[in-house]
């Protein structure tokens, strides 16, 4: 019962650490590596306008989330879009800006163990005499929540449609009107608000140091190599793979451990199938 229960919750963490990354990747063929530095400033934004400025902790979310979407938007405006194509410059440069970010952060002062947010909900509950704390079980309702309305969104809404019509075919979407890098920005925009929306809802769980940025960072890539890069549903399902072999992997032989199943994730996916499980890319005997 508790491999089942923080199993689920440890894959709901991973499809949201995951979903921006798979997101702006998806729609705009731009690999995001500051998504891990965008995950953990958005925490330090809440608690600064929380801890700082006094305000109300919604405010400060609110506040918080649709700042990181200003940013990753500017990151697109400003930097990205002049390497867009070129794929080796992408990553490089998505890096650079998501290691200047973490590096600013800890050469400013943020670090240690002393920048918490607190949970949602306080409490916990037994589900068959095991104890589970009930912001985690407000994860998974937020993780559903978001999965659920992302579909919505890209299948109800001309934004979306626009959005799923870039994905599919940017030539033939560009014949019918639709601005590339106008759908890029708002690609990574939301993207940048969905790994905020999961660094405020995941980050309560622990403290906000510098190095979960390069965690997450590594957790959304497994994710999204394993469930086929670019596809979004793709990620959910991968987010559950990874995320019980963890829970597996944390039981049986230590937490120490959890890290090294999301690279054996991406090693074995490359081997074995570079695609992906639900991926679009061409397979090695295809291309040679």
């Amino acid at each position: 019962m508790d491999i089942l229960i923080y199993g689920t919750v440890n894959s709901i963490a991973l499809a949201l650490m995951a979903l921006g990354f798979a997101l702006v990747y998806g729609i705009s063929r731009v690999p995001n590596f500051a998504h891990g530095a965008l995950y953990v400033i958005t925490g330090f934004i809440a608690w600064s306008l929380l801890r700082g400025l006094g305000l109300n902790y919604l405010l400060s979310i609110v506040l918080a989330i649709i700042a990181i979407g200003v940013v990753g938007a500017l990151i697109y405006q400003f930097v990205l879009i002049r390497v867009r194509g070129m794929a080796i410059s992408e990553i490089i440069a998505s890096y650079a800006i998501g290691l200047a970010i973490l590096e600013g952060l800890r050469w400013g002062g943020f670090k240690g163990t002393t920048y918490t947010l607190p949970v949602f909900i306080e409490g916990s509950i037994n589900i068959g005499d095991i104890p589970v704390d009930l912001h985690r079980l407000l994860v998974i309702a937020i993780g559903i929540a978001v999965v659920a309305f992302l579909w919505l969104f890209t299948h109800y809404t001309r934004i979306g449609l626009a959005l799923r019509g870039m994905a599919q075919d940017e030539r033939a979407a560009l014949m019918l009107g639709i601005d590339s890098d106008i759908m890029a920005v708002v690609a990574m925009a939301s993207g940048a608000m969905l790994a905020g929306l999961a660094g405020i809802v995941l980050l309560p769980l622990g403290n906000i140091v510098v190095e979960k940025g390069y965690d997450v960072l590594i957790q959304a890539i497994a994710v999204c190599i394993v469930g086929g890069l670019g596809s979004w549903m793709g990620a959910v399902l991968a987010a559950f793979l990874i995320g019980f072999a963890q829970i597996l992997t944390v039981v049986y032989l230590g937490t120490h451990f959890q890290m090294v199943v999301a690279l054996l994730a991406i090693i074995l996916t490359l081997i074995l199938r570079p695609s992906g499980l639900f991926g679009m890319q061409k397979e090695l005997e295809e291309r040679v």
